[in-house]
């Protein structure tokens, strides 16, 4: 099971752990509630913390007393206060149900965190996406200081980065590579022969494979400064514009 599947099936049964819990307040079930809730509320607050920063003030007012609060009631009520055992006055409220409040309020935050699992495939997509792009760069940044060192072990680094990048685009395309571990050329010809990539940067690409080749492979002809460089500025166009 791929990372993504594995964050959307555990928070599909932290949903459903909630679902059950409050249900189970609900019916009258209170003795354990208030160990199931906080240990939900727990896990489900750092999910909406990474995932859905736009929702966390509103999902933990209605857990969380508001500091800044003048009266109790109907409007104010959070669950916290049920765990404290603070309710409103009966003489201003009288038919106040401080259980059906908490119901009220957890539902609101179920519905938030159900939202969260409808988007999350977008969510994490745009996640991963950035965490790899920062990845990228900062291969580029050591690869420019590695050339200084060594120009062969620079190209090859970035014949890795055009590499990854490039299966990455495959599979964005929903193209198949028959090769388990593809080189730039396997990449290249069927990217191009989906339209993904023009003819231009077909030859660019070619041109950057043949280049990596020297870095990696072909050890009795020494790569120069001035191709690795060429090579380096060609994965960070590359990253830059080929998605």
């Amino acid at each position: 099971m791929s990372r993504k599947k594995l964050i959307k099936k555990e928070l599909a049964d932290l949903y459903n752990s909630g679902v059950e819990a409050c249900k189970e307040f609900h019916e009258g079930n209170k003795d354990s509630f208030q160990y199931k809730y906080q240990s939900w509320y727990t896990k489900a607050l750092r999910a909406v913390q990474h995932l859905a920063s736009d929702r966390l003030i509103e999902f933990r007012g209605y857990y969380e007393i508001d500091p800044k609060r003048k009266t109790l009631g109907y409007g104010t009520y959070a669950i916290q206060d049920y765990f404290k055992g603070v309710a409103p006055s009966k003489f201003n409220y009288p038919e106040f149900n401080s259980a059906a409040q908490v119901v009220t309020a957890f539902i609101n935050q179920l519905t938030i965190f159900k939202s969260i699992i409808d988007r999350a495939e977008s969510l994490l997509g745009n996640i991963e996406d950035e965490l790899y792009a920062e990845i990228q760069d900062s291969e580029i940044v050591v690869a420019k200081q590695l050339i200084k060192i060594s120009p062969r072990a620079a190209g090859a680094l970035m014949g890795v980065v055009i590499e990854g990048h490039l299966q990455k685009v495959a599979q964005n395309h929903e193209i198949k590579i028959a090769k388990k571990s593809p080189t730039i050329s396997d990449l290249n010809d069927p990217l191009k022969n989906a339209a993904v990539i023009d003819t231009p940067t077909w030859r660019k690409i070619t041109y950057l494979a043949d280049i990596r080749n020297i870095c990696s492979h072909k050890k009795d002809e020494e790569p120069t400064k001035e191709q690795v460089q060429e090579l380096i500025d060609g994965a960070d166009w590359l990253i830059k514009n080929v998605f």
